[in-house]
């Protein structure tokens, strides 16, 4: 089930849609394009495609992400990356913080590059090789401690591994870069926890919830918040722009 909400987003992680300036900014939407929006979330890039003057879908697995977007009166649909239904279709597919959940990469780029035009933009940018590596080994350190079950799934590629598969999937690399960005969280390591593990969350007996957090927030304390209680997540981002062969 996916719980991610625009609520959780808004209070824990306001700079997902406001870091993804730059990727939009590759994007370059122009009037006359049709496109494709993939993790939309609640429609904070998606409305600046559609403010371009784009025609512009966007498709999220989260019920309450799409209905927040429709609210924004945008196009937005209930649809998995894995399981794109378009034929040629788009000018351009973009999108931001959202592929690194994907699990099957291979079926989400043949949708991709199926939903294009000939010579249409692929342009995306997601968690890469080495992001919140240090949350990440608190969080199965906790896990495997008490025997839980192991995180969620998570991709994080390096640009040479993520090239190989588009270009096996039909596509050119025009750019493709690992960016490392270290992004302040408003709430604190609890708040990205209860906004993005969740589904770890979920896994874990209800009456321990609150001892997993905390015993993970023990253990990236001094990695990663400072002496006045500022947390800072190591994100380290992949963001590329592939056109689709013909």
């Amino acid at each position: 089930m996916n719980r991610w909400t625009s609520h959780g987003y808004r209070t824990n992680a306001p700079y997902v849609p406001e870091l993804g300036a730059a990727v939009f900014g590759l994007l370059n939407p122009r009037a006359v394009e049709r496109i494709l929006d993939v993790g939309c979330g609640e429609g904070s890039l998606t409305e600046r495609i559609a403010a371009a003057g784009a025609s512009v879908l966007g498709i999220d697995t989260s019920e309450e992400m799409v209905s927040d977007a429709k609210a924004r009166g945008l196009d937005a649909r209930l649809i998995d990356a894995e399981h794109l239904p378009f034929d040629r279709e788009f000018d351009a597919v973009f999108s931001n913080a959202a592929l690194h959940w994907v699990r099957d990469h291979d079926a989400m780029l043949a949708g991709v590059h199926r939903a294009l035009k000939p010579g249409g933009r692929f342009v995306a940018e997601f968690g890469g090789h080495g992001n919140i590596a240090a949350i990440q080994v608190a969080i199965r350190s906790v896990l495997a401690r008490h025997g839980w079950e192991t995180a969620i799934h998570r991709f994080y590629a390096t640009p040479g591994e993520y090239s190989a598969r588009l270009h096996a999937h039909g596509f050119t690399v025009k750019e493709i870069d690992l960016i490392p960005r270290p992004t302040a969280l408003p709430t604190g390591i609890r708040g990205w926890l209860q906004t993005f593990e969740c589904a770890t969350l979920d896994r874990i007996p209800e009456h321990e919830r609150e001892a997993f957090i905390r015993e993970v927030e023990d253990l990236l304390k001094e990695e990663v918040c400072d002496s006045q209680g500022n947390w800072t997540a190591h994100y380290v981002r992949l963001r590329f722009l592939a056109t689709s062969n013909a």
